[in-house]
């Protein structure tokens, strides 16, 4: 089936919707956004989706134009119009159309969704992360649309062939450009506390409940890099990557200083060239730890996708 598009009001290809030039999301990034997994052609986990969207929009002053149940009822109108079991649901609220200023203005928030088929991953597959230093703004746990650092953060890994970029604040682990990020060592998960530098991501918040649930002991506290060597499993989570169990950390040599603080000097260019490699960590296989939750959250999804949770 082709692509669901939705723009305020009206449902249409994503090929065909006109956004106004001066649209604040265009113009200034002014907005905010949801990624929802659908499974069995239901929105997975929407509630903790349609929480962390009021949240980031009360965090910058836009009003929520609707309830959960509107979202809800429009969400799911988009995913029966695809007629997929197995997509993702972008939805976005920006502040609306109103002549460029940097003031706000008063003006109706703007809505738009895409509902896309998506292919089932290998459940075999495992990740390579690049280590870059974290240049995000200090409010990560806003799910804004100006995600310029971690697309640039993202191309420089892909570049590199990783599969994600493992970011890193004054020596300490944050988050992937896309992900959050996990560890274990002697039977401990790690994982950054869910503080301003992360998104605390919906996936996240099911691996917790998962952890607690299998008797896991998790400590949310950010990894120092230093400590990365001796960790015995490394895997990632989020809505399009589920759990993802990793097997090679690395980093470019002359990365090194900029992963304890940030250079004052302007580099020519954020597209960094990955020209000396140096492995951090590395493994074979699926750690036990990260299987058992990896099991977990197929079955979670498998019950949701037969009406059972």
């Amino acid at each position: 089936m082709p692509a669901i598009g939705y723009l305020n009001g009206e449902f249409q290809s994503p090929d065909s919707a006109v956004v106004p030039i001066d649209e604040r999301g265009h113009n200034f990034g002014d907005g905010v956004y949801e990624v929802l997994r659908v499974y069995g052609g239901r929105a997975f986990l929407s509630d903790w989706h349609f929480e962390r969207l009021e949240r980031s929009l009360r965090a910058i002053a836009i009003d929520n134009p609707h309830t959960r149940a509107e979202w809800a009822r429009l969400m799911n109108e988009a995913i029966r119009r695809s007629g997929e079991a197995q997509a993702l649901v972008y939805l976005q609220v920006t502040r609306g159309f109103a002549t460029r200023s940097h003031g706000f203005p008063q003006v109706r928030p703007s809505v738009s969704m895409t509902v896309r088929k998506v292919s089932e991953k290998a459940p075999s597959a495992h990740g390579t992360l690049l280590c870059l230093p974290d240049e995000r703004w200090g409010n990560v746990w806003v799910k804004t649309i100006n995600l310029l650092p971690n697309v640039i953060a993202k191309e420089v890994a892909h570049r590199a062939g990783a599969d994600e970029a493992l970011l890193v604040r004054n020596g300490e682990v944050t988050e992937g450009s896309s992900s959050n990020a996990w560890f274990v060592r002697d039977g401990v998960i790690w994982t950054a506390p869910a503080d301003r530098y992360i998104l605390a991501g919906v996936t996240r918040r099911l691996v917790l409940q998962l952890a607690e649930e299998l008797g896991l002991t998790v400590r949310e506290q950010r990894l120092p890099l230093d400590d990365l060597k001796d960790v015995d499993e490394v895997f990632i989570t989020g809505t399009t990557s589920e759990v993802q169990p990793i097997h090679k950390v690395f980093v470019d040599e002359g990365t090194g200083p900029a992963l304890q603080a940030l250079p004052d000097t302007a580099p020519d260019t954020l597209l960094q060239e990955v020209s000396h490699p140096v492995t951090l960590w590395e493994t074979e296989g699926t750690g036990v730890v990260t299987a058992k939750l990896r099991e977990a959250y197929a079955d979670y999804v498998t019950r949701f996708a037969m009406l059972e949770v």
